[in-house]
């Protein structure tokens, strides 16, 4: 007989919002529910997330919907969300979305559901790839990768061609996760196509998206030919990853990145070591996670970096006093650049490429003192919205302001209010090696170049579960030689101190 309660003795599968929030009825909804259909109306399946954005505005900071016979509750005000962050009484959900991609990453360090023990034993295996000393290691490959963009930008910038900053982008955090965590290249710089890697990663979250918005019963009927589709893109990815787990294995180990960790390392308290298909859903969570949420992440920093000249040339500014006419910036350096962290926190706090997260109850509990909620309820943060909640981040928070991340700023804002890589014990492993590399990549362009937009363009995002500028092109121009280097001045200092003391994404309280 089939399973059909998840370890914890939770059902399995979708669990409809009626089934956990008794009093569901006090909940906002959208005034014009069809029959049957639901929510539906002025919905676009392309972009759910913001279309949850402008339903969030009108209804507030808790509401829901409901389409095709399902209904999902959407938090973003920050005391609910503060309340969703105790892990006492909150635990990861895997939501419809996420548990769309099990089919590809199986329990993965992303995907796995909390009972399940491959989670925790993965973790604790490859949490020391992620230390300081690792990332120092890792540093000098993100230098070689971001020499080969780089070198694709000065052959624009000398033949006055415009660049695609999305597609660039990916090809430079695809390459550097794979050289970093599995020593492995993609060539997507010497390719005129994206790597089919690439493509069929695209093809699997897209697929994953589509089975939101589909009535499950007709899903298997209308997404034929796209299921196919789905499944030979899977076979790619597995076949992909497969080949590089063969080639390590057959030549011994690599120089003690995420793989050599995964094919070699002991758990320290058990002695348990990972599967072979534990290694092979691990290697796809990090290809694919490792690189779409940072190429999103930096392709909004240079969108907003050529759109605000002033904070481009603040950032430029301290990048040639801290680095100054070094060729190879050290990995201690990256830290230093306090302003270019700002620019990255302040981007992904307006556009945080993964848009969302789920929590469920551990127990019966009401959330916030207001709404209860019975074991297994869950409800769905809407993190950009989250992020411009005006009682955490003021009136003006749909600007784009680096300084909201100056250290006395943080310090006094409540917690709970930046989430950029989830919350609690299953937040994002890799958040650390995502920052260093995507400050030290900026770095290394705003010295190198001058950002020119195209006055035409206005920013559209596409969704594929992440978040993406659609279209972004920018002219380049290359630059002279940096300033000579020289000390920060003493207030940015003590406030860079005072940040790092208390980062926003890392700090006790978050």
């Amino acid at each position: 007989m089939a399973e059909t309660t998840t370890g914890d003795g939770l059902p399995k599968g979708f669990r409809s919002a009626e089934h956990g929030w008794p009093e569901l009825h006090r909940i906002p909804r959208p005034a014009h529910r069809l029959p049957l259909l639901g929510d539906v109306l002025g919905a676009n399946r392309h972009t759910p997330i913001q279309d949850s954005m402008r339903h969030a505005r009108r209804l507030g900071p808790i509401h829901r919907r409901r389409a095709f016979g399902r209904e999902f509750v959407f938090v973003w005000g920050a005391d609910l969300v503060a309340d969703l962050a105790d892990e006492a009484r909150f635990a990861k959900h895997v939501g419809l979305g996420i548990a769309n991609l099990r089919p590809v990453a199986g329990d993965g360090l992303f995907t796995a559901y909390n009972h399940e023990p491959n989670w925790q034993l993965a973790h604790d295996v490859l949490a020391p790839g992620f230390s300081r000393e690792a990332m120092a290691a890792y540093h000098p490959m993100m230098l070689e990768v971001a020499a080969r963009l780089t070198g694709h930008w000065d052959r624009a910038a000398a033949a006055g061609h415009t660049v695609d900053v999305p597609g660039d982008m990916t090809k430079l955090t695809l390459e550097t996760i794979a050289r970093t965590g599995f020593g492995h290249d993609f060539g997507s710089f010497e390719r005129a196509r994206p790597h089919p890697f690439v493509t069929a990663m695209v093809g699997t979250l897209g697929y994953a998206q589509r089975l939101n918005s589909v009535p499950a019963p007709a899903a298997g009927l209308l997404l034929r030919r796209a299921a196919r589709r789905n499944a030979a893109d899977i076979a790619f990815l597995n076949r992909t990853v497969d080949e590089i787990v063969r080639v390590r294995r057959r030549d011994g180990a690599g120089d003690g990145d995420l793989l050599d960790r995964m094919l070699e390392t002991e758990h320290p308290k058990t002695g348990e070591r990972l599967s072979m298909e534990n290694v092979r859903r691990q290697v796809i969570t990090f290809l694919v996670a490792g690189h779409e949420t940072t190429s999103g992440a930096l392709s909004f920093a240079l969108h907003h970096l050529s759109r605000h000249p002033e904070a481009a040339a603040r950032a430029r500014a301290e990048v040639d006093r801290v680095w100054g006419d070094t060729a190879s910036p050290g990995y201690e350096q990256v830290a230093k650049l306090r302003y270019v962290r700002r620019v990255l926190d302040e981007t992904l706090r307006l556009w945080p490429t993964a848009p969302a997260f789920a929590r469920e109850a551990r127990e019966d509990t009401v959330l916030a003192g207001r709404y209860p909620m019975r074991r297994g309820a869950w409800a769905l943060v809407l993190t950009p919205m989250l992020h411009r909640d005006p009682t955490a981040w003021g009136e003006n928070a749909e600007q784009f302001d680096p300084d909201r991340f100056e250290a006395r700023a943080v310090r006094a804002r409540p917690p709970h209010v930046f989430k950029p890589f989830g919350t609690g014990a299953r937040a994002c492993i890799g958040r650390q090696f995502a920052l260093h590399e995507a400050t030290l990549v900026l770095g290394l362009l705003l010295r190198r170049y001058d950002l020119v937009p195209d006055p035409a363009y206005r920013l559209r995002v596409t969704e594929r579960l992440t978040l993406m500028p659609d279209g972004l092109r920018l002219g380049l121009e290359r630059r002279t030689s940096p300033a000579p280097a020289g000390a920060p001045p003493p207030e940015e200092a003590d406030a860079g101190q005072a940040e790092a003391a208390r980062c926003p994404v890392h700090r006790a309280d978050t």
